[in-house]
Parts: C-alpha cells; sequence; structure tokens
C-alpha cells in the first residue's frame, strides 16, 4: 500500500512519448525550500476555492510516541523538512516531506480536514489509515486554473503579435517531432527530458503568466500541464488535439505528421 496521503496519483505519472517515461514528480520538485509570502485571504474564503502548499512526515501508526517528539522537535526549531528526510516513511521524504500545491478532493478525508484547517506554518497531526501524521501547511492560493483550449480559438489568439508577447507557449514533444511541424514563439520542454528542465521550471517560465501547452494529440500536455498546477502556476491551457488538430482545424500550412 501506498503511504502518501493523497488519495489520487499525483506523485507518480506515466507521460506517454516516443518511449513510456515514468516520472517521480515529487522526487523533482523544486518547492522542497519554498517559503513564499502566503497570499492574504478574507474569513470568508472558501477552501474549495484555494489550494494548499503542504508539507508532511509519516509514521506508523503504534509510533505515536515518537511522532510527538518529533513534533517537539519542531516545536523547538528544527526544521519538518530535515525530519521528514529522516523519519517519514511517505516516498515525499526525498523532497523533505513536499506533497506541493494540493486542492480538496485529493486527500484523504482526515488528511484533508487536518490540512485545510491548519494555520499557516502551524504543525499539527493526524491520523489517517497510513499511520500518524505531522503536518504543516506552508502557503495558501486561490485555486489554479486549468483549462483546454480548441485549435481555431488559439489559432485566432496567435495571429494577435501582442499574444505571444504576454503569455508563455510550451511545446513538450520531442527535438525531432518539431523539426516535422512547428508553432511559432512555443519554447520547447522535451518530455524525454523532463529531468533536466523539471526541477528548474519556476526559474525558466513564470508562474504568474498564462502558460499554454502543447504535444502533438494533447494527452502528454494535459500530464504536464497538471503537473504545472503543482508547481505554483495559476492559469494554464492545454492545446486540446495538440498540434496536429490545429493543423487539421485551424490552420492546414502546418504540417501533419
Amino acid at each position: 500500500m501506498s503511504h502518501n496521503p493523497l488519495s489520487h496519483s499525483v506523485c507518480h505519472v506515466s507521460f506517454p512519448s516516443g518511449q513510456p517515461v515514468k516520472l517521480t514528480f515529487l522526487s523533482l520538485s523544486v518547492t522542497r525550500v519554498v517559503r513564499v509570502k502566503p497570499p492574504s485571504f478574507s474569513a470568508g474564503s472558501s477552501a474549495a476555492s484555494r489550494e494548499i502548499l503542504v508539507q508532511h512526515l509519516l509514521v506508523k501508526e503504534d509510533d505515536l510516541k515518537l511522532l510527538v517528539e518529533l513534533q517537539k522537535r519542531v516545536s523547538e526549531g528544527e526544521d519538518l523538512g530535515d525530519l521528514a528526510a529522516e523519519y517519514s516513511l511517505c516516498p515525499s521524504k526525498e523532497e523533505g516531506g513536499m506533497l506541493g500545491w494540493v486542492r480538496k478532493g485529493q486527500m484523504v478525508p482526515e488528511f484533508e480536514e487536518a490540512s485545510f484547517g491548519a494555520p499557516l506554518n502551524k504543525v499539527v497531526r493526524c491520523k489517517t489509515k497510513f499511520g500518524w501524521h505531522l503536518v504543516q501547511v506552508l502557503s495558501e492560493r486561490e485555486e489554479s486554473v486549468l483549462k483546454d483550449i480548441q485549435p481555431d480559438e488559439l489559432h485566432v489568439k496567435m495571429q494577435d503579435p501582442s499574444f505571444i508577447e504576454e503569455v508563455q507557449l510550451i511545446d513538450v514533444r520531442e527535438p525531432e517531432e518539431v523539426e516535422r511541424a512547428s508553432l511559432p514563439g512555443f519554447q520547447v520542454f522535451p518530455l524525454q527530458q523532463f529531468g533536466s528542465w523539471g526541477p528548474e521550471i519556476t526559474s525558466k517560465l513564470d508562474p504568474q503568466k498564462d502558460t499554454y501547452v502543447l504535444c502533438h494529440h494533447g494527452v502528454r500536455s494535459l500530464q504536464v500541464a497538471k503537473w504545472l498546477q503543482t508547481q505554483g502556476f495559476s492559469t494554464i491551457y492545454n492545446i486540446s488535439g495538440g498540434i496536429h488538430a490545429y493543423a487539421v482545424k485551424a490552420d492546414p500550412t502546418v504540417p501533419t505528421y
């Protein structure tokens, strides 16, 4: 049984590409050292409309004494991430217990209740079917937006030069695919080279800018778009049907392959 408290498989995602590629996002996450100043939320803010940046530590159900000791050490100034790296049973220990940005519905109920009810930067504990957790919420934000955009709609936008300057356009196909067909303005981030650009994505791109993701048929791009959500990107568009649909439905001058 997996020890990750997220109820859906957001830590291990298989990307279809030229060859099967399985990526462990948490091991590539750059959020290990993120301590950003949180935006202010009114008392009436809905938990369903926000996301939280969560760090945790997991021990066995019969190790409550150890958990209490570790919580005391955190209260005395030790870093939860350092303790997670040493003691946690969750695979996220490799990233200091970081689970990234999560929203309602992604976690088992007990963990979700503890996380969304915890004050910022205060370590709380909870019990789930996996064992005992120490949980810390490092930041919160309005829920990110992930939408599909149709090729013809994108084509209209692409006719405006200011559009390309104001947004981020990324193509996750492999270089040999890009040579066969491409769209202007797209930066290439080959999926099979994820290990080289993934950990640095927030230094290469601006998470606050609208980001459009392209691949051949819209499958790989959707997987990357979902991952970008966990990295703090606020508004992401997956180009439905990929460059193939763009060529067929919007611009026949673009080659198909």
